[in-house]
This record gives C-alpha cells, sequence and structure tokens, in this order.
C-alpha cells in the first residue's frame, strides 16, 4: 500500500474493480472448461484475473490518488 493512502479505500477501489470483472470472466471462460474440475477452472479464472489486475490497478490507484489520499 502507498503511504498516505487510506487501507479502506484501497480494498474499495480494488474490488469495485475486481468484481465486474470476475462477473465477466465466468460467463466468457466457464462455459468453455465445462466439464473440467472446479480446481482448474479456477486456475484459469485467475490466470487471467490476476495478470489483468497487474496491469490495472497500479493505473487506477494513479488516477484515483487524489481521493485515496483524502
Amino acid at each position: 500500500m502507498q503511504p498516505g493512502f487510506k487501507k479502506w479505500k484501497m480494498i474499495l477501489l480494488n474490488w469495485a474493480f475486481v468484481y465486474p470483472v470476475i462477473n465477466v470472466i465466468i460467463p466468457v471462460v466457464f462455459p468453455l472448461t465445462e466439464g473440467w474440475p472446479l480446481p482448474l477452472r479456477t486456475l484459469l479464472l485467475t490466470g487471467i484475473l490476476v495478470p489483468t489486475m497487474a496491469v490495472v490497478l497500479p493505473r487506477l490507484h494513479r488516477t484515483f490518488a487524489g481521493w485515496l489520499a483524502k
């Protein structure tokens, strides 16, 4: 966490990004993986989600830095 950023605001911003992304990934990916064991399906889900988070979240944090620090 960056110094001066409010922890609860970081949590809220991260959740606001992750929730809709998961709601897009699941209906797109899960029908393609019908019959796969759940651990493999979630491995694929997190394999898409985590790299996306690594790219997008720092940009969101910079964009909302003023609000995060208030």
